[in-house]
């Protein structure tokens, strides 16, 4: 494929080479291949079930630990709120109030999502500012009929030229409704963050943001930022930071080759939450806690919420102190037979690592090797809950090209669900992953590990999109807490479900833990 100079420029001023078009280009040719599930990981086959005894023991060695060591919370939150409210846009675009009722439309239509809308209207925390602001435009609003009340409320919270909700970053909406002010996910993280980030009295967050979001995120901090300090008795420190737009990756058409702009520019876009590792590379941490902008709850439930952080985090600590003297040990110039049986028993039991079969056959040298080089990685420590029927990938036993087996988190659509077996394996599945994550970014020396050395390339998505009306093929980097952590060493929990909570549509506001009452 030959590019122009003014291509050239293009991509060259996006920080993009050549060679990455191309090797783009190639892997939309010749597609991506599925992931070989072994099996599901379950309790005591990969999924670890930890008895009270344990969940103590695990918050007190964090509790005791974490003053010495540099702890961030990491938040991925540059979504606008456009999907929330999808379901809403849709009954805008169809329904005519000169012809039906909104009930008739709910009735016609099957709209079971509109319908619990409705009636949990004064329930979501944003209700009275968007009467308020109906009123300004309407000022007899009260005296409408209920119907086209309810249609100017939608339509209030939603037009461009009203409040415009849907342009909101997801993390700046009214989430939670208190006695004197409304909180936001923005608001709430650094609430929680108090609880179980924090260290000597300060704690340190990261959110990756869009950039034309940065001034409404800062402007939030500095309004609440005294607030949260005094209540929490904690110090916050806030890092914003950006989709790298040379993580973009190229479009094409259904022939694989390039789409262009109206104006002949070449089509770019973003790589999904994968091209996020380059910002988790940049973090200067020797525990990083990861958690969506959206996966909030009320101030009653926080407490809960944050001690299986803790205890997430108890336990990384705990196995990072082991890996480090297994590597330190085996660094010294006389290591034993006993010792390096030792560390390949702590792989195995403790990191879920499969030894390779012909183990006992290597040189003494290359055991040394071998188990040096399994234990010198960074560590995640992941949450997961029994499934329930809630959406996204799941914890399995995977087969690797080089036949491997590791432990992952997959998405269904690295999943090829024609294979019969495949598909029943899938099905198997009792868990699932709420991105409830602790990871450890720093090896046994102190320094940073290169993530990007970690990553399996091959776990990348094809999606199918559409611009202007027309389908278009798109490619998505390796998932953040998927494969761009495939050679990372891992450790699944069973964590309850009241650890995972996140917003996807406006009527998930209306579910206990984002209801005071």
């Amino acid at each position: 494929m030959k590019f122009s100079q003014k291509d050239k420029i293009q991509y060259t001023n996006k920080g993009i080479s050549l060679e990455r078009i191309q090797a783009q280009l190639d892997l939309f040719k010749k597609g991506l291949p599925f992931v070989k599930l072994k099996a599901a990981a379950t309790v005591g086959h990969g999924i670890l079930k930890l008895d009270a005894n344990s969940k103590k023991k695990y918050i007190n060695y964090f509790e005791a630990r974490k003053d010495e060591k540099d702890i961030v919370k990491f938040v991925p939150a540059s979504g606008a709120a456009t999907r929330m409210f999808k379901f809403l846009f849709e009954f805008l675009d169809k329904f005519n109030p000169d012809e039906e009722s909104i009930n008739a439309y709910i009735n016609k239509h099957k709209a079971t999502e509109l319908s619990i809308f409705i009636v949990g209207l004064e329930q979501f925390p944003f209700y009275e500012e968007v009467v308020q602001q109906a009123r300004t435009l309407v000022p007899n609003f009260n005296s409408l009929s209920n119907n086209d009340r309810k249609l100017l409320f939608i339509k209030t919270m939603l037009d461009a030229d009203k409040l415009n909700f849907s342009y909101f970053p997801k993390g700046l909406l009214p989430f939670h409704k208190y006695q004197s002010h409304n909180a936001s996910a923005f608001e709430e993280h650094l609430f929680e963050a108090a609880l179980y980030a924090e260290a000597k009295g300060k704690a340190n967050l990261h959110f990756t943001i869009s950039k034309t979001h940065k001034q409404k995120f800062g402007d939030e901090f500095k309004r609440i930022e005294g607030i949260v300090a005094q209540k929490t008795n904690t110090e916050f420190d806030i890092e914003f930071s950006f989709q790298l737009e040379s993580t973009d990756t190229i479009a094409v058409n259904s022939k694989n080759e390039p789409i262009r702009e109206a104006d002949g520019s070449l089509h770019f876009r973003p790589s999904g939450h994968g091209a996020l590792l380059h910002n988790l590379n940049s973090l200067e941490a020797d525990i990083v806690f990861i958690k969506n902008i959206d996966n909030v709850v009320v101030f009653k439930f926080e407490e809960q919420v944050a001690e299986y952080k803790k205890m997430l985090a108890g336990l990384l600590i705990e196995t990072q102190d082991k890996s480090y003297d297994y590597l330190n040990l085996l660094e010294q110039e006389e290591v034993s037979e006993d010792l390096i049986l030792e560390a390949a028993t702590f792989l195995a039991k403790q990191l879920n690592v499969v030894i390779n079969p012909e183990f006992e056959k290597f040189s003494k040298a290359n055991k040394i090797e071998y188990v040096f080089l399994k234990l010198n990685r960074p560590i995640r420590v992941c949450g997961m809950v029994k499934n329930e029927g809630e959406p996204g990938g799941g914890p399995f036993w995977v087969k690797g090209e080089n036949g491997e087996i590791t432990l992952q988190i997959v998405e269904s659509a690295q999943i090829d669900l024609n294979n019969k077996e495949q598909k029943k394996i899938l099905k198997n599945a009792t868990h699932f992953n709420p991105v409830d994550l602790v990871c450890g970014i720093r090896n046994y020396k102190g320094d940073a590990f290169d993530l990007t050395h970690y990553v399996d390339p091959n776990t990348a998505f094809i999606s199918t999109k559409t611009k202007a009306g027309k389908r278009l093929k798109a490619l998505e980097l390796p998932g953040l807490w998927n494969g761009s952590m495939a050679k990372w060493n891992t450790i699944f929990v069973e964590v309850p479900l009241i650890t995972f909570n996140p917003v996807k549509t406006v009527n998930d506001l209306l579910k206990t833990p984002h209801q005071i009452d």
